[in-house]
């Protein structure tokens, strides 16, 4: 048992697992944010335009009575919307980081403008014919 708990712990302490305890809960906070958005915002903005109809009070009654079942389509409505918005800034976020990772590829890729002197092993201009520290003649390294 004790070496059970043992893998269990090191298991759940491992980087991943709290990279992805710290993600739901963010995603959590998200979720109640973009909520929030659509329900006190973009919904009564939208019912100016639809004529002040309340979306979560649209539905469709089955059978009468107080206890009849109902199709709520509005509620069904108000959790599209929701979905479209979080969608929206998940592709936004999305295309910045393939720019700043596109970017960084970029840095990486260009070519160096320095290189190691094979003597004294300080840094050098790339195209040094001789080294400005212990004057060595680097074409005669390069030969080596």
């Amino acid at each position: 048992m004790k070496k059970f708990l043992g893998e269990f712990k090191k298991f759940a302490l491992k980087g991943n697992m709290i990279d992805l305890a710290v993600g739901m809960i963010v995603g959590s906070a998200f979720t109640s944010i973009v909520g929030s958005l659509v329900n006190d915002i973009f919904m009564p903005l939208l019912s100016i335009f639809t004529g002040k109809i309340n979306f979560d009070a649209l539905m469709i009654v089955l059978g009468s009575g107080d206890n009849a079942a109902t199709i709520n389509y509005g509620t069904f409505l108000t959790q599209l919307i929701n979905f479209l918005v979080v969608s929206f800034v998940i592709f936004l976020l999305v295309r910045q980081i393939n720019k700043l990772q596109r970017s960084h590829e970029k840095e990486e890729s260009k070519e160096p403008t320095e290189k190691e002197c094979p003597y004294c092993k300080t840094q050098i201009s790339i195209h040094a014919t001789r080294c400005p520290h212990c004057t060595s003649l680097l074409d005669e390294a390069d030969k080596i």
